[in-house]
């Protein structure tokens, strides 16, 4: 089985994520669970895990190999437990790239599943994942900064 695992709170749609599951596709034949975490202290400007989850699946709803959970325990239990043998993680920047390649090395090391890191947008390789999060914080949008960028 080769089903990639992307796991996240996120808002995908908007900071880029959709292209980086339109490619996971092409590499992973068996399908991509998007997975939503449902942590505690998230900003009141985003939407309920379930209500985002709603969101993102509806968006999939034409796509069978494109599967939509929310996940509250660890992430690589929850990948596995949804059949994945891959965890994917976008990547907006060089710092990004550091923290995630990181990660990815500390996963494979403690728990023997692999990490995939893909770039998003080229037009978001200056947003950070900081500045993402501050962003929502306050109710915006990254593509609201970027005019060119068609959401999603």
């Amino acid at each position: 089985m080769t089903k990639a695992f992307f796991a996240g709170s996120f808002h995908p749609f908007t900071i880029g994520h959709a292209s980086i599951v339109e490619r996971a596709l092409n590499i992973f034949p068996d399908g991509v669970v998007i997975a939503i975490g449902a942590n505690a202290g998230k900003p009141e400007s985003m939407a309920g895990a379930e209500d985002r989850r709603a969101h993102i699946a509806e968006l999939y709803a034409g796509e069978p190999k494109v599967e939509v959970i929310v996940y509250t325990n660890l992430t690589v239990e929850a990948a596995r437990a949804a059949g994945a043998t891959v965890l994917l993680r976008g990547v907006r920047s060089v710092a990004d790239f550091e923290y995630e390649r990181n990660m990815a090395m500390l996963n494979r090391r403690i728990s023997g599943i692999e990490t995939l890191l893909m770039y998003a947008l080229p037009e978001l390789e200056c947003v950070s994942s900081s500045a993402v999060r501050e962003l929502q914080a306050y109710g915006m949008d990254v593509s609201d900064m970027l005019p060119d960028l068609q959401k999603e």
